[in-house]
């Protein structure tokens, strides 16, 4: 057992030692994800897994059960669970009521954990939450799913005073986020350039941006496994892919699964046996695409939807087809123009419902989902996806009034002029997006720009030319 330092292992877990286990986070240790359709992509070697199970705290940054895990979540009914402040305190709410130690951490104060360990905690209006670990004066900088929501000017702050610094942070290409769309013709819609940067690129512009030492490829270890969703695995990473493209001057890309000793500065790999994909039918998660929705289910969807104000602003209809049997959810009668259509099996769409965990079913990638109207081609982005996954389901708030007392919490916390910095650079992008199709040459035109502006064409990235030489090596 390691006396002081940290791990990664699995998809998003850092386990921290001083003289044995001490914190333990997002352990997604047994079990799949998102109704069947994640798998882990390596194995947890038996060294790691004993040493999650015998950490004192366990953290959990947010709802997705590739972090908080219902197949796992019960091996840690013993433990103190640590929690993010997240508004509406759903996660806390459930664990408590079903028997658990729960401790919330107040929004960016330092808590000690052990005499060398201490942990800072931020949640964000996404429901999404990041942590910083200092262990013996080394920064841990856990951003796992999480992207700026108007933190990370405070963070940087942090990063700033630490010698050594580690980012640790999903970096995808997109296979942690609702893919599967198809067009009004029932054909699935091409994702067309997601792989002309290198995650290499992306990695060494986030340490960049946030000042960190080292880089570590994180949150983005897993495989697809039903048969429905399996095809998703082209845009899935292996921790090799991360190295491609990775050039800076002022950080280091380290391997993905390593420990790290925080006395001597040192690292060995640990080198976790990759997973040997099965494929499962959707059947044996209980899902079977025939189940037509009951008249009870179709009551249920539609007092579900049009429980969430917003969706009656923006929306005339969501179409629901189950076992090839339509559903027509209306908002308005006066036109029937813009709106969503999503095809997805009885039993997951339904326990998707009464659970609260309509993510759920978009991350697992088995649901079709067709945009009819005036959208962003191939987003549920910002009318949808953040009203009904982020706010409604895990925040509680549905109303304009319940909107509105929700995000002057979170412009509270993080300061007004950062949350209206973020909000600019925020819809400047949806407002782009709404009107410049992806596959058009101005998208293609305005990425690249992007990717220039940032510094990909210079000291943190290859070119083209060398990407592709890279690739057939």
């Amino acid at each position: 057992m390691m006396n002081l330092g940290f791990d990664t292992i699995g998809n998003a877990t850092v386990i921290c030692y001083d003289r044995g286990p001490i914190l333990a986070t997002d352990p997604w240790v047994q079990g799949s994800a998102y109704f069947g359709s994640w798998t882990h992509s390596h194995v947890i070697p038996e060294e790691q897994m004993t040493a999650i199970l015998a950490s004192q705290f366990i953290w959990f940054s947010h709802g997705h059960p590739d972090h908080l895990n219902p197949e796992s979540v019960s091996l840690f009914r013993d433990h103190q669970i640590l929690l993010p402040d997240h508004y509406g305190a759903r996660i806390a709410t459930d664990l408590r009521s079903n028997g658990y130690k729960v401790s919330i951490l107040p929004d960016k104060q330092w808590v000690p954990l052990s005499p060398r360990i201490k942990v800072l905690c931020i949640a964000d209006y996404n429901q999404d939450a990041i942590l910083l670990i200092n262990i013996n004066g080394r920064l841990v900088v856990n951003l796992n799913d999480a992207s700026d929501h108007g933190w990370s000017n405070y963070v940087k702050g942090i990063i700033k005073g630490y010698p050594k610094s580690f980012l640790l942070a999903l970096c995808n290409y997109g296979s942690a986020d609702m893919i599967n769309m198809f067009n009004e013709q029932g054909e699935r819609i091409p994702r067309k350039g997601v792989k002309d940067v290198p995650l290499g690129v992306a990695m060494a512009l986030a340490t960049k941006t946030f000042g960190t030492s080292y880089a570590l490829p994180f949150s983005s270890f897993h495989k697809y496994q039903r048969t429905d969703s399996i095809w998703v695995n082209e845009y899935t990473s292996s921790p090799s892919d991360y190295a491609i493209g990775f050039q800076s001057d002022t950080s280091e890309l380290l391997p993905a699964f390593i420990r790290y000793r925080c006395d001597d500065d040192n690292y060995s790999e640990l080198n976790p046996v990759e997973t040997v994909l099965q494929q499962f039918a959707p059947e044996y998660f209980g899902d079977n695409w025939t189940d037509q929705l009951e008249q009870n289910d179709v009551s249920e969807v539609n007092d579900y939807f049009h429980s969430i104000s917003h969706l009656e602003r923006y929306l005339d209809f969501i179409r629901i087809r189950s076992g090839g049997k339509d559903h027509i959810i209306e908002f308005t009668k006066r036109r029937f123009n813009r709106g969503i259509t999503f095809e997805a099996p009885r039993h997951s769409l339904m326990a998707a419902v009464q659970y609260k965990v309509f993510d759920d079913l978009l991350i697992g990638n088995f649901m079709k989902t067709t945009l009819h109207g005036k959208w962003p081609k191939t987003s549920l982005y910002p009318h949808f996806s953040p009203y009904v996954a982020k706010y409604a389901d895990n925040g509680g708030v549905k109303s304009k009034k319940e909107l509105d007392e929700y995000f002057s919490e979170y412009r509270r916390r993080t300061g007004m002029m950062n949350h209206f910095r973020h909000l600019v650079i925020n819809q400047s992008e949806h407002i782009f997006r709404s009107y410049v199709p992806r596959e058009s040459p101005l998208f293609d035109a305005t990425r690249k720009m992007y990717w220039y502006l940032k510094g990909a064409s210079g000291s943190t990235a290859l070119s083209r030319q060398e990407y592709q030489m890279h690739r057939r090596k």
